[in-house]
């Protein structure tokens, strides 16, 4: 948190203000002098950047200044004591949003009280204009969750009437005030840093996965922002040891552009990634099917998938049949006495359609056919750093007591983690290979090369991003293939982001 204060002018209202500090509405009275003061100087000079930034200014501290008011829509309005002596009227006019909530579920937080720092804060994302830019969090039902809500306050005053009202700067990118029309600022990574924080996938338990309604579990689909028809979903996925908000600077930079804000909206999906794959796959479509439940009209998805997010990825583009299932088992599962939890959860993993609601796909550094890696010393010490959620498991030990004799690793007697899921040689990796992408549905790829050459396939040395070779990630029959200059967090590069840009907009096409 930081308090901001950018002229000698706004410092000089804060220090004021802040004595006022018991009495809310008090406060409130000269935050409105100072709006209405800033936007009488807009009014005569609608080019006078300074009028503007105090406007600005003012109207973040009267909606930070109402949540100490709780105000609610048909309440009478609020007095508030004015400097002239005469109060101003003041009203709080919600956002439009469906379905509605409840008044006392929304919380606003101007944006220029929040500072992002790290690695993957980005640049900040935001366009300079009249208003002040708010994250508006509201507890949605649908699915349960706080959605984080990027809105732009101003405050509109008629005599001694005024109201606080809200406009989406990802519908509209202008702002009329005082019969001038300006452009309407907007901040697109707040609302984005917020909402992928609140991605908690740290405590994850199996019995998680066996809820009847597995959005309540650590392993989330989730909107970034407010459901509309019209838009076309982009699902992000993210690789091994990451969660979503490693997208957060592609996402802010693609929301930079009013094109794809207009056509597209972003959805996430966070999984546990000590889980092996083919499990968090089957989570995926689980929960992208209660998703076209509860939103049946939705467009076909965009899925952009970083490392074994586009492992993941690719499954959702394939028919297994019970091609996967006969490798691992020599009957079917009907003929096999497992628990029921443990039939469903197996059957679930391997045996799967192509999904009818993927338009295309961007695989970004992912590692097909697994990395050597992997199979390293390095490798062995992070799958037993990331541990396995299966492998103490009842489950585990039934699906393994079942499973062809000749399919079993040797010397192990649990299922896989994910790191150990790519060595090259494992079983279920080189199976699900070996099936054919469901044709029609066009995919990209996304490589990156440090730069240090070498032979494309997998003879030493190869191409490589640092993490993942060039072998595993070249798909053959994609509709574009771009190497650029990148390690293995390609979609970080700008490169990798106007290569992403570029595809998104092509599929507008």
């Amino acid at each position: 948190m930081s308090r901001l204060a950018t002229t000698a002018e706004q410092r000089a209202v804060v220090k004021t203000v802040e004595k006022l500090r018991h009495d809310p509405l008090v406060q409130m009275g000269a935050y409105l002098d100072a709006a209405n003061a800033a936007r009488l100087r807009l009014a005569g000079d609608p080019q006078d950047q300074c009028a503007r930034d105090d406007y600005n200014f003012a109207v973040a501290r009267i909606v930070e200044t109402l949540a100490k008011t709780s105000p609610k829509p048909g309440d009478d309005r609020l007095v508030c004591p004015s400097a002239s002596g005469e109060p101003w009227q003041l009203a709080l006019i919600l956002p439009n949003v469906t379905p509605q909530p409840r008044p006392a579920q929304w919380r606003f937080t101007p944006t220029d009280r929040l500072i992002f720092r790290g690695p993957l804060a980005g640049k900040r994302a935001a366009v300079s204009g009249l208003g002040a830019p708010v994250v508006a969090a509201v507890k949605d039902s649908v699915p349960a969750r706080t959605e984080e809500l990027g809105l732009t306050a101003s405050v509109r005053f008629s005599g001694r009437r005024c109201d606080v009202v809200f406009a989406d700067p990802m519908k509209t990118e202008s702002l009329t005030l005082d019969r001038h029309t300006y452009v309407l600022a907007a901040d697109f990574q707040a609302p984005l840093a917020m909402s992928l924080s609140g991605l908690n996938l740290r405590r994850f338990k199996l019995r998680d996965m066996f809820r009847a309604d597995l959005l309540e579990g650590p392993a989330k689909l989730a909107r970034l922002e407010p459901y509309e028809r019209k838009k076309i979903p982009v699902l992000f996925i993210h690789g091994l040891g990451n969660s979503p908000a490693i997208f957060a600077p592609l996402i802010s930079y693609l929301r930079s552009d009013p094109k794809i804000r207009r056509r597209y909206q972003f959805w996430a999906f966070g999984y546990p990634t000590g889980l092996p794959y083919p499990m968090s796959a089957a989570i995926l479509r689980y929960q992208l099917d209660k998703m076209r439940r509860l939103y049946p009209d939705h467009k076909d998805i965009v899925v952009v998938g970083h490392s074994m997010g586009g492992m993941i990825s690719r499954l959702l583009l394939t028919d297994s049949k019970t091609k996967i299932w006969n490798t691992f088992f020599d009957r079917p599962p009907g003929k096999i006495p497992f628990a029921k939890n443990s039939r469903d959860l197996i059957s679930r993993t391997l045996i799967f359609d192509a999904r009818a609601d993927i338009e295309r796909v961007v695989f970004v550094s992912a590692s097909h056919r697994g990395s050597d890696m992997a199979t390293s010393f390095f490798g062995r010490l992070g799958a037993t750093l990331v541990g396995n959620p299966v492998s103490q498991s009842e489950i585990n030990k039934e699906v393994y007591s079942y499973m062809r004799q000749d399919v079993r690793t040797s010397g192990r007697y649990r299922l896989p983690n994910s790191i150990e899921m790519l060595d090259p040689d494992n079983t279920f990796l080189k199976t699900a290979n070996g099936l054919p992408i469901e044709p029609g549905v066009p995919f990209h790829s996304l490589i990156g090369d440090r730069g240090r050459g070498g032979h494309l396939d997998r003879t030493k040395p190869s191409s490589s991003d640092g993490v993942v070779p060039y072998w595993s990630s070249h798909m053959d029959g994609a509709r574009s293939e771009r190497i650029i200059p990148s390690g293995h967090w390609s979609q970080l590069h700008p490169q990798g982001m106007r290569e992403i840009k570029r595809v998104l907009l092509e599929n507008l096409r």
